[in-house]
C-alpha cells in the first residue's frame, strides 16, 4: 500500500513538473512574440482590418518618377534589416524600438478578403510631402516565415505588387517586401533597388537570403520586349534554384503561358545582374528572377492563373503538401 502510494505521489509530482514547464514555456512565447498566431483564432485586438490588396495599391498610387527619394545611410539599412531579423525570431517590442528610432512602424493587419493576419511594417514618410521611399514589407504571423516574394519595382512594373499580394495570399509563410518608390524617383539609378545594394530593399532580402530564405522576385516586361512570350523564368546570378525554375517553368505551361526558361535558352531580361540575385547566389539560397507580360499583370485570370503555377513553388518553400 505504501508502495502504490509513494508512486501516486511521484507520478503527480512528475505532472506537476510538466505543467509548471508548459506554462513558463507558454510565458516566454507570449512575452517573446515566438508563437504563431492559431488560424483559427479572431484576429487580435487592435489589429487593422484591412484589404490587403487596396492597402497596396492605395500605397504604391503615390510613386512616380517625379516623387522624391532619400538614398539611405548604411546605419539606416541595417538598423532596419537587423529589427527585420528580431520580428523573425519573435522579438517584436526589441523590433519595434528599433523600428522606431528609423522611423519606421510596425502594426498587426487582418486581411478581410483571405482572413489572413500580418505583420506590417511601414516607413512612416510614406504620405509626406518629400517621401524617403523606403518600403513595406508584410509578414505572415499565423505560420513560420519560410521564403520572400519581392517587389523592386511597384508603379514601373506595373502590376507585379498586385502579383506579390496574390502570391502572399496563395502560400502560408510568406514574407512580402515593396519598395517604396518608383524605379526612376531618385538621382540617377539609385531607386532601381533590384541593381543596387545601398537601399533598405536589398538590405532586407540579404538578410532573408542570410537566414536561407528562398525568394521570387516579380518584373514585368513590355509585349514588345518578349513577343513569342507570356513569362521569362531565370534564376539570376545562381543555379541553386534550378529545380524550382524548372517544376515553376511547367506548372505556367501547364496553366496555357508560353513560357522563356533562361538556363535552357538566351532570353532577354534574365536578371543576370539583379543583386538580390547574386547575394543569393553567394549564400546558396534559392533565387527566382520572374518577368511577366502585360496580359498577366493585367489581373483577372491570367493572373490567378499565374499565382496557382507560383504557388506550386512557394507551398514547397513552406513545407506544405501540394494541392491535388
Amino acid at each position: 500500500m505504501r508502495a502504490h502510494r509513494s508512486r501516486a505521489i511521484t507520478i503527480a509530482t512528475l505532472l506537476l513538473v510538466i505543467a509548471g514547464l508548459a506554462g513558463v514555456l507558454t510565458a516566454l512565447l507570449h512575452r517573446t512574440g515566438g508563437a504563431f498566431d492559431d488560424p483559427g483564432r479572431p484576429a487580435p485586438k487592435g489589429a487593422a482590418q484591412i484589404d490587403l490588396a487596396r492597402e497596396v495599391a492605395g500605397y504604391t498610387s503615390r510613386f512616380g518618377p517625379d516623387r522624391g527619394y532619400v538614398q539611405p545611410g548604411q546605419a539606416d539599412r541595417d538598423g532596419i534589416a537587423t529589427a527585420i531579423g528580431l520580428l523573425l525570431d519573435g522579438h517584436r517590442e526589441q523590433a519595434e524600438q528599433r523600428l522606431s528610432q528609423r522611423d519606421f512602424s510596425v502594426r498587426t493587419v487582418a486581411d478581410r478578403p483571405s482572413g489572413h493576419r500580418y505583420t506590417e511594417v511601414a516607413d512612416r514618410t510614406d504620405t509626406a510631402v518629400t517621401p524617403r521611399g523606403w518600403g513595406r514589407v508584410y509578414i505572415d504571423l499565423e505560420h513560420r516565415p519560410r521564403w520572400s516574394v519581392q517587389v523592386p519595382h511597384p508603379g514601373f512594373d506595373l502590376g507585379t505588387e498586385q502579383l506579390g499580394v496574390r502570391v502572399l495570399r496563395g502560400s502560408p509563410g510568406g514574407i512580402l517586401i515593396v519598395a517604396g518608390a518608383h524605379r526612376k524617383a531618385g538621382v540617377g539609378n539609385s531607386a532601381d533597388v533590384a541593381h543596387r545594394r545601398d537601399t533598405v530593399f536589398h538590405a532586407i532580402c540579404a538578410e532573408l537570403a542570410r537566414r536561407g530564405m528562398p525568394g521570387i522576385q516579380l518584373h514585368g516586361f513590355a509585349a514588345s520586349a518578349a513577343p513569342g512570350y507570356d513569362v521569362i523564368a531565370s534564376t539570376g546570378a545562381g543555379t541553386a534554384a534550378r529545380p524550382e525554375g524548372r517544376e515553376l517553368a511547367d506548372a505556367l505551361r501547364d496553366h496555357g503561358f508560353r513560357v522563356c526558361p533562361a538556363w535552357v535558352r538566351s532570353c532577354p531580361l534574365e536578371g543576370r545582374t539583379n543583386v538580390q540575385g547574386q547575394v543569393a547566389d553567394t549564400d546558396h539560397v534559392p533565387f527566382l528572377h520572374v518577368e511577366f507580360s502585360p496580359t498577366i499583370r493585367a489581373g483577372g485570370r491570367p493572373a490567378e492563373r499565374a499565382t496557382d503555377a507560383i504557388a506550386e513553388i512557394t507551398r514547397r518553400w513552406a513545407g506544405q503538401p501540394l494541392a491535388d
